[in-house]
């Protein structure tokens, strides 16, 4: 991730701030598109590009129709940009419906206006994560799998006895000392 830092001036203030911008990464992006041509279920015709195949939200849609039958009633497959637009809305509706969090969903003008296409690799590899806890997913796996819920439970003794243990997190003393430390110029003491 690269941080690109701005600096706005306003009114005689100085407002400083960060911009976050995330690089694109040709792998990921060719990862994410072979999971959608899996799920997908046809050959994806590749040359015009990784965002321009997504654009029109046609393929999303019918992915999603695929691992969710249903969820998306409508597609346009025709017509202007606005109507093409809506395609990618409802494949947002339907991703955050599938499990994917709303904060790793991109939004219509990351995709439609190329925005941010790494946010739009991101929601696909999101996709990918929450479909492998799915017990009727049955396609291929594209990255980690997502932490499942473990609960522990504890009996009232062993409770106490976790209360009596000193964390290495409070840290420790031992063996601390400032020997050999120099830092900067050294203090030259006149008589």
């Amino acid at each position: 991730m690269a941080i690109v830092w701005l600096e706005v001036i306003a009114d005689s203030c100085c407002i400083r701030f960060y911009v976050c911008h995330i690089l694109r990464d040709a792998e990921l992006e060719t990862q994410a598109l072979d999971w959608v041509e899996a799920n997908y279920g046809k050959p994806i015709d590749r040359k015009s590009g990784y965002e321009t195949v997504l654009k029109d939200g046609i393929i999303l849609c019918d992915m999603m129709n695929n691992l969710m039958p249903g969820c998306i009633k409508k597609i346009d497959r025709k017509g202007g940009g606005f109507a093409l637009m809506q395609n990618l809305g409802r494949f947002q509706d339907a991703a955050k419906k599938y499990g994917v969090p709303a904060e790793e969903v991109f939004q219509t003008v990351d995709l439609w206006e190329k925005k941010n296409i790494p946010q739009v690799t991101l929601c696909i590899h999101a996709m990918a994560r929450v479909a492998q806890t799915r017990d009727d997913y049955k396609g291929p796996i594209l990255g980690p799998k997502m932490a499942e819920k473990q609960e522990r439970e504890f009996t009232e003794a062993q409770l106490r006895e976790g209360r009596n243990v000193i964390s290495l997190q409070y840290g420790s003393n031992e063996g601390a000392s400032q020997a050999g430390l120099n830092m900067g110029k050294q203090r030259s003491i006149m008589d």
